[in-house]
Protein backbone atom coordinates (compact mmCIF):
# COMPACT_ATOMS: atom_id res chain seq x y z
CA UNK A 1 0.00 0.00 0.00
CA UNK A 2 1.46 3.49 -0.97
CA UNK A 3 2.52 5.68 2.25
CA UNK A 4 -0.02 9.02 2.22
CA UNK A 5 2.16 12.52 2.79
CA UNK A 6 1.37 14.39 5.64
CA UNK A 7 0.70 18.27 5.73
CA UNK A 8 0.47 19.86 8.78
CA UNK A 9 -1.38 23.02 8.83
CA UNK A 10 -2.38 25.61 11.20
CA UNK A 11 -4.45 28.61 9.38
CA UNK A 12 -7.40 26.76 6.74
CA UNK A 13 -8.34 30.22 5.23
CA UNK A 14 -4.48 31.41 4.41
CA UNK A 15 -1.67 28.51 4.56
CA UNK A 16 -0.09 27.92 0.75
CA UNK A 17 0.80 24.97 -0.16
CA UNK A 18 2.18 25.44 -3.92
CA UNK A 19 5.75 24.98 -4.43
CA UNK A 20 5.65 28.05 -7.02
CA UNK A 21 7.87 31.06 -5.88
CA UNK A 22 6.94 34.10 -7.42
CA UNK A 23 6.80 37.72 -6.50
CA UNK A 24 4.30 39.64 -7.27
CA UNK A 25 3.65 42.59 -9.32
CA UNK A 26 1.53 45.36 -8.26
CA UNK A 27 -1.34 45.97 -9.97
CA UNK A 28 -2.41 49.58 -10.03
CA UNK A 29 -4.51 51.91 -12.21
CA UNK A 30 -2.39 51.23 -14.87
CA UNK A 31 -2.89 47.76 -15.36
CA UNK A 32 -5.55 46.83 -18.37
CA UNK A 33 -7.79 44.37 -17.82
CA UNK A 34 -9.99 44.55 -21.11
CA UNK A 35 -7.84 45.65 -24.60
CA UNK A 36 -10.76 46.53 -27.31
CA UNK A 37 -7.94 46.79 -30.55
CA UNK A 38 -8.17 44.18 -32.90
CA UNK A 39 -4.59 42.67 -32.47
CA UNK A 40 -5.39 42.06 -28.66
CA UNK A 41 -8.59 40.12 -29.86
CA UNK A 42 -6.29 38.06 -32.31
CA UNK A 43 -3.81 37.20 -29.39
CA UNK A 44 -6.75 36.18 -27.14
CA UNK A 45 -8.64 33.91 -29.83
CA UNK A 46 -5.03 32.15 -30.33
CA UNK A 47 -3.90 31.66 -27.06
CA UNK A 48 -7.11 30.80 -25.42
CA UNK A 49 -8.76 28.59 -28.65
CA UNK A 50 -5.56 27.36 -30.82
CA UNK A 51 -3.05 26.87 -27.81
CA UNK A 52 -4.72 26.44 -24.63
CA UNK A 53 -7.70 24.75 -24.48
CA UNK A 54 -6.36 21.77 -26.80
CA UNK A 55 -3.49 21.34 -24.56
CA UNK A 56 -6.13 21.82 -21.40
CA UNK A 57 -7.75 18.58 -22.90
CA UNK A 58 -4.51 16.37 -23.77
CA UNK A 59 -2.81 17.14 -20.18
CA UNK A 60 -6.06 16.49 -17.99
CA UNK A 61 -6.94 13.62 -20.06
CA UNK A 62 -3.11 12.41 -20.02
CA UNK A 63 -2.22 12.84 -16.48
CA UNK A 64 -5.33 13.14 -14.36
CA UNK A 65 -7.82 10.81 -17.07
CA UNK A 66 -10.12 13.88 -16.53
CA UNK A 67 -13.83 13.17 -16.51
CA UNK A 68 -16.47 16.11 -15.86
CA UNK A 69 -20.07 15.45 -15.19
CA UNK A 70 -23.42 17.41 -15.62
CA UNK A 71 -21.74 19.19 -18.07
CA UNK A 72 -24.58 19.12 -20.30
CA UNK A 73 -26.20 21.97 -17.41
CA UNK A 74 -24.53 24.44 -18.78
CA UNK A 75 -26.36 23.92 -22.37
CA UNK A 76 -29.01 26.37 -21.71
CA UNK A 77 -26.74 28.67 -20.26
CA UNK A 78 -25.02 29.58 -23.27
CA UNK A 79 -26.38 32.97 -24.08
CA UNK A 80 -25.97 34.65 -20.62
CA UNK A 81 -23.00 35.63 -18.41
CA UNK A 82 -22.56 33.78 -14.97
CA UNK A 83 -20.55 32.59 -12.32
CA UNK A 84 -18.49 29.14 -11.37
CA UNK A 85 -16.57 28.77 -8.01
CA UNK A 86 -13.91 25.76 -7.97
CA UNK A 87 -12.03 23.70 -5.36
CA UNK A 88 -8.38 24.74 -5.35
CA UNK A 89 -6.63 21.86 -5.43
CA UNK A 90 -3.90 21.78 -8.50
CA UNK A 91 -1.83 24.42 -9.99
CA UNK A 92 -1.66 23.25 -13.69
CA UNK A 93 -4.71 20.98 -13.99
CA UNK A 94 -6.95 24.06 -12.06
CA UNK A 95 -5.60 26.44 -14.66
CA UNK A 96 -6.90 24.15 -17.41
CA UNK A 97 -10.01 22.61 -16.14
CA UNK A 98 -12.32 26.23 -16.31
CA UNK A 99 -11.35 26.02 -20.50
CA UNK A 100 -13.02 23.02 -20.29
CA UNK A 101 -16.44 23.29 -18.64
CA UNK A 102 -18.20 25.40 -21.32
CA UNK A 103 -16.52 25.43 -25.07
CA UNK A 104 -18.48 27.64 -26.56
CA UNK A 105 -17.87 30.58 -24.49
CA UNK A 106 -13.88 31.79 -23.31
CA UNK A 107 -13.45 31.78 -19.17
CA UNK A 108 -11.92 34.79 -17.28
CA UNK A 109 -10.60 33.26 -14.12
CA UNK A 110 -10.21 36.02 -11.08
CA UNK A 111 -6.23 34.91 -10.28
CA UNK A 112 -3.68 36.05 -7.72
CA UNK A 113 -1.15 38.72 -9.32
CA UNK A 114 1.39 36.06 -9.17
CA UNK A 115 -0.38 34.69 -12.42
CA UNK A 116 0.33 37.82 -14.27
CA UNK A 117 4.22 38.15 -13.05
CA UNK A 118 5.69 34.85 -14.16
CA UNK A 119 8.51 36.47 -16.74
CA UNK A 120 7.06 34.80 -19.86
CA UNK A 121 3.93 32.63 -19.27
CA UNK A 122 2.57 36.23 -17.17
CA UNK A 123 3.06 37.85 -20.92
CA UNK A 124 0.39 35.42 -21.87
CA UNK A 125 -1.87 34.85 -19.13
CA UNK A 126 -3.87 37.97 -19.47
CA UNK A 127 -4.79 36.56 -23.18
CA UNK A 128 -6.00 33.35 -21.66
CA UNK A 129 -8.48 35.20 -19.36
CA UNK A 130 -6.43 35.78 -16.04
CA UNK A 131 -8.04 39.06 -14.35
CA UNK A 132 -5.63 39.77 -11.45
CA UNK A 133 -6.96 40.88 -7.80
CA UNK A 134 -6.10 44.73 -7.59
CA UNK A 135 -3.76 46.32 -5.45
CA UNK A 136 -5.10 49.84 -5.26
CA UNK A 137 -8.76 51.76 -5.49
CA UNK A 138 -8.21 52.75 -8.93
CA UNK A 139 -7.10 49.06 -10.12
CA UNK A 140 -10.51 48.09 -8.26
CA UNK A 141 -12.92 49.74 -10.15
CA UNK A 142 -11.39 49.07 -13.42
CA UNK A 143 -11.31 45.08 -12.00
CA UNK A 144 -15.15 45.20 -11.20
CA UNK A 145 -15.58 47.60 -14.83
CA UNK A 146 -13.54 44.35 -16.52
CA UNK A 147 -16.07 41.83 -14.72
CA UNK A 148 -19.22 43.80 -15.43
CA UNK A 149 -17.93 43.83 -19.06
CA UNK A 150 -17.58 40.00 -19.13
CA UNK A 151 -20.41 39.40 -18.04
CA UNK A 152 -22.40 41.50 -19.98
CA UNK A 153 -20.34 39.63 -23.25
CA UNK A 154 -21.81 36.44 -22.08
CA UNK A 155 -18.78 34.41 -20.43
CA UNK A 156 -17.90 33.24 -17.30
CA UNK A 157 -16.43 33.86 -14.78
CA UNK A 158 -14.54 30.97 -12.79
CA UNK A 159 -13.64 31.83 -8.88
CA UNK A 160 -11.57 29.52 -6.64
CA UNK A 161 -13.03 31.03 -3.30
CA UNK A 162 -10.63 28.72 -1.17
CA UNK A 163 -7.85 30.84 -2.59
CA UNK A 164 -4.48 28.73 -1.83
CA UNK A 165 -3.83 25.39 -3.43
CA UNK A 166 -3.62 22.66 -1.06
CA UNK A 167 -2.04 19.84 -3.42
CA UNK A 168 -4.88 16.73 -3.79
CA UNK A 169 -7.38 17.73 -0.42
CA UNK A 170 -10.27 15.41 -0.86
CA UNK A 171 -12.62 18.26 1.23
CA UNK A 172 -13.95 21.73 1.05
CA UNK A 173 -12.08 24.36 2.88
CA UNK A 174 -14.37 27.54 4.47
CA UNK A 175 -13.88 30.35 2.54
CA UNK A 176 -15.52 33.47 2.93
CA UNK A 177 -18.43 35.37 1.39
CA UNK A 178 -16.68 38.58 -0.16
CA UNK A 179 -16.44 37.13 -4.22
CA UNK A 180 -20.13 36.05 -3.67
CA UNK A 181 -21.43 40.08 -3.70
CA UNK A 182 -20.55 39.63 -7.82
CA UNK A 183 -22.97 37.84 -8.70
CA UNK A 184 -25.76 39.03 -6.35
CA UNK A 185 -24.88 42.23 -7.64
CA UNK A 186 -25.44 41.73 -11.27
CA UNK A 187 -28.27 39.51 -10.73
CA UNK A 188 -26.55 36.47 -12.39
CA UNK A 189 -26.47 32.66 -12.23
CA UNK A 190 -23.97 31.02 -9.92
CA UNK A 191 -22.51 27.46 -10.78
CA UNK A 192 -20.07 25.03 -8.49
CA UNK A 193 -17.37 22.71 -9.76
CA UNK A 194 -15.86 20.31 -7.95
CA UNK A 195 -12.71 18.52 -8.47
CA UNK A 196 -12.89 15.19 -6.46
CA UNK A 197 -9.90 11.98 -6.95
CA UNK A 198 -10.93 8.52 -7.45
CA UNK A 199 -9.41 5.21 -7.70
CA UNK A 200 -7.81 4.46 -11.24
CA UNK A 201 -8.15 0.40 -11.92
CA UNK A 202 -4.66 0.79 -13.60
CA UNK A 203 -2.76 3.13 -11.65
CA UNK A 204 -1.69 4.99 -8.18
CA UNK A 205 -2.47 7.82 -9.77
CA UNK A 206 -6.27 8.84 -9.41
CA UNK A 207 -8.51 10.32 -11.53
CA UNK A 208 -9.91 13.99 -11.40
CA UNK A 209 -13.76 13.89 -11.76
CA UNK A 210 -15.08 17.43 -11.97
CA UNK A 211 -18.97 17.68 -11.33
CA UNK A 212 -21.12 20.59 -12.06
CA UNK A 213 -23.90 21.82 -9.86
CA UNK A 214 -25.97 24.64 -10.24
CA UNK A 215 -27.65 27.11 -10.78
CA UNK A 216 -28.14 28.77 -7.48
CA UNK A 217 -29.57 32.56 -7.30
CA UNK A 218 -29.29 34.72 -4.90
CA UNK A 219 -32.80 35.30 -2.77
CA UNK A 220 -33.67 38.45 -3.64
CA UNK A 221 -35.90 38.44 -0.43
CA UNK A 222 -32.55 38.64 1.80
CA UNK A 223 -30.60 42.24 2.04
CA UNK A 224 -28.02 42.54 -0.23
CA UNK A 225 -25.10 41.36 2.56
CA UNK A 226 -27.06 38.30 3.69
CA UNK A 227 -27.82 37.43 0.14
CA UNK A 228 -23.92 36.87 -0.58
CA UNK A 229 -23.83 34.85 2.78
CA UNK A 230 -26.69 32.93 1.68
CA UNK A 231 -25.64 32.55 -1.52
CA UNK A 232 -21.68 31.15 -0.18
CA UNK A 233 -23.31 28.43 2.16
CA UNK A 234 -25.69 26.72 -0.56
CA UNK A 235 -22.27 26.84 -2.97
CA UNK A 236 -20.23 25.13 0.18
CA UNK A 237 -23.05 22.95 0.99
CA UNK A 238 -23.27 21.42 -2.07
CA UNK A 239 -19.33 21.55 -2.72
CA UNK A 240 -19.24 19.45 0.40
CA UNK A 241 -21.45 16.93 -0.50
CA UNK A 242 -19.92 16.28 -4.11
CA UNK A 243 -16.49 15.96 -2.41
CA UNK A 244 -17.51 12.90 -0.57
CA UNK A 245 -17.25 11.32 -4.39
CA UNK A 246 -13.49 11.44 -3.46
CA UNK A 247 -12.21 7.88 -2.83
CA UNK A 248 -8.44 8.26 -2.67
CA UNK A 249 -6.37 10.66 0.06
CA UNK A 250 -3.10 11.16 -1.37
CA UNK A 251 -2.31 13.75 1.09
CA UNK A 252 -3.65 13.50 4.50
CA UNK A 253 -4.01 17.10 6.09
CA UNK A 254 -3.62 17.64 9.73
CA UNK A 255 -4.67 20.64 11.57
CA UNK A 256 -1.69 21.74 13.96
CA UNK A 257 -2.51 22.85 17.14
CA UNK A 258 -0.74 25.59 18.80
CA UNK A 259 0.86 25.41 21.56
CA UNK A 260 -0.48 27.33 24.75
CA UNK A 261 1.84 30.07 26.24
Amino acid sequence: MEKRKVIYYEDELNDEFSTAQITPRTIDGSYVYCHDSAWKKFTHFFWYRIVATPIAYIYTKAVFHHKIVNKRILREFDGIGYFMYGNHTQDIADAFIPNLLRVKKPSYVIVHPNNVSMPILGKITPSLGALPLPDDMEAYRNFIAAIEQRIKENNKIVIYPEAHIWPFYTGIRNFPDTSFGYPVKLGVPTFCFTNTYQKRKWSKKPRIVTYIDGPFYPDSSLPARRQKAELRDRVHAQMSERAKESTVERIKYIKREKENG
